[in-house]
Parts: C-alpha cells; structure tokens; sequence
C-alpha cells in the first residue's frame, strides 16, 4: 500500500509540475473532466486518494497530517458528483480566465504538495 502511495505522491508532483511547464496542457485536461463521467472519474479518484492516505498514515512520517487530506480527499470526492457538470464548467471558464499565472500557481501548489507527500511516505533510511 506504501509503494501505491508514493506513485500516487509522484503523479500529485509530476501532475503540478505538467502545470507549471505547461498550463495549457493541464487546462486541456481540466477541460476534458468536466462532463457527467469526467465528475465520476474524478470523484472517484479522490475517494481512492483519500482511501490509500488513510491506510499509510499510520506507517509514514507525518501521520496526522495525511489522516487530515486523506479525510479531506474523501469528502470532496463524495461532493464532486453533487456539484454538477454546470457548475464545474463555470468554475472551470473562471479559473482559466484568470490566466495562466493562475493556473501555475494552483500547480505550483499541487507540486509542493505532492512533494511533500513523497517524503511522508518514502520509506526512512536505515542508520
């Protein structure tokens, strides 16, 4: 469970730092998951996220604070289908709107974030 914890830190990393070199990529991407299956996928996707940060909590460096985004994960991956595909295309046209500084600083934020998961749960050096 550890190993699918770090792949899915490395995908969090390597998904912020596609953002940074190339927002539009990730803005096609955006784009592509706000239809009525694109919202199931991504539900749940963060369900399973949230899922595989509960089981590693225990193992890993920082415990608490993946408990607390692996809670977070599984909330917003059960209010994802209840926000609607209007909705998310709105959020979406406004997110984009803001221009592409704003879509490197949200990727930004992703990068650090799943960098930060990467240490939580690589497994420590021997001494």
């Amino acid at each position: 469970m550890r190993l699918l914890a770090l792949l899915v830190a490395l995908l969090m990393a390597l998904i912020g730092l596609t953002g940074i070199v190339s927002p539009e990529t990730l803005a096609d991407v955006g784009r592509h998951a706000v239809t009525p299956v694109g919202l199931y996928v991504v539900a749940a996707v963060r369900i399973g996220i949230g899922i595989i940060l509960l089981f590693v909590a225990s193992t890993s460096r920082a415990p608490r604070t993946l408990r607390v985004i692996g809670t977070i994960a599984i909330f917003a991956g059960v209010a994802t289908p209840f926000v609607g595909v209007e909705h998310s295309r709105r959020v979406m046209d406004w997110w984009l709107a803001q221009g592409f500084v704003w879509v490197r600083l949200h990727a930004g934020i992703a990068l650090v974030l799943g960098g930060f998961l990467v240490y939580a749960v690589a497994p420590r050096r021997q001494t």
